[in-house]
């Protein structure tokens, strides 16, 4: 019973780190969802366009989103405490420091890797690059309710598979990690540990690992066909359809206007200075 109780505290059934929205009462949550859309794009594009090096235009847009962000309401720091999720990912361009040919800065004993400013640079901008963007998408989420997303795409002319497809992944997410959870449950119930004998192997936690994924890929794909069997019934066109649908109004016009002549100032500030 300890281990049961103690696994059921480690993963609870329901996981709020998926739920990505905050509601609040700001102006940036009133916003028209294809405004707020526009406006993360292209700062998106705004930090991916900047030349090498241009520290003063990157920071100035890391102001802006720490400025977005105290405006809806979400904290100063709300964007950097979840921003860090995307370190891990910039390990694939780890290698940039010692493969870019430039003049060498110094190497590393005993290895004989040389780091060179060139390559240095180029790994710098790439991880403030990314880490302004994933802040400016987690802004975007936390204000943006998911369904407003899946609109504000749709409204953009977007494939409409991939936002159905999106829409489906957003809304059984919750599903499949309470069935995964359960058969998390299920091993600890019948683990050789509750009966006192030693822990299991390697081998036989992979195998068992192994199973418990082909399983939950087997229910999945028969909840998934039963699913569109009972949408198809109903009606279902490939569409999500909503009675409410968001008008762009002044203040959207005007905000987004704004964005445009702040980006286009920090844009051409990267090229004078």
């Amino acid at each position: 019973m300890e281990l049961l109780e103690k696994n059921s505290k480690v993963c609870p059934v329901h996981i709020n780190i998926l739920d990505v929205y905050h509601a609040r009462q700001s102006r940036i949550h009133r916003l028209d969802p294809r405004a707020k859309l526009l406006g993360s794009l292209m700062v998106i594009l705004t930090t991916m366009l900047l030349p090498e090096g241009a520290w003063l235009p990157q920071g100035i847009l890391f102001g802006l989103i720490v400025l977005l962000s105290f405006a809806s309401r979400l904290g100063i720091f709300f964007t950097v405490r979840r921003s860090f999720i995307a370190i891990p990912f910039l390990l694939a361009a780890l290698p940039l420091p010692f493969l870019t040919p430039g003049p060498p800065l110094w190497s590393l004993p005993g290895l004989g890797w040389v780091v060179t400013s060139t390559g240095l640079m180029r790994f710098l901008t790439i991880l403030v690059r990314t880490w302004i963007a994933v802040q400016a998408s987690i802004i975007l989420s936390a204000t943006t309710p998911a369904s407003d997303l899946l609109w504000g795409l749709n409204a953009f002319r977007f494939p409409r598979l991939i936002v159905a497809i999106i829409g489906f992944m957003l809304r059984y997410l919750f599903i499949l990690a309470d069935e995964a959870l359960r058969m998390l449950r299920a091993r600890a119930s019948r683990s050789p540990r509750l009966a006192g004998i030693k822990r299991p192997g390697l081998i036989w936690q992979s195998r068992v690992s192994g199973a418990m994924v082909g399983s939950l890929f087997l229910r999945s794909l028969e909840r998934s066909e039963r699913v569109h069997a009972a949408m198809l019934s109903r009606g279902y066109d490939g569409e999500m359809r909503r009675l409410y649908q968001p008008a762009f109004r002044t203040l959207d016009w005007l905000l987004l206007l704004g964005m445009i002549l702040i980006l286009c100032g920090i844009f051409s500030l990267s090229y004078w200075s």
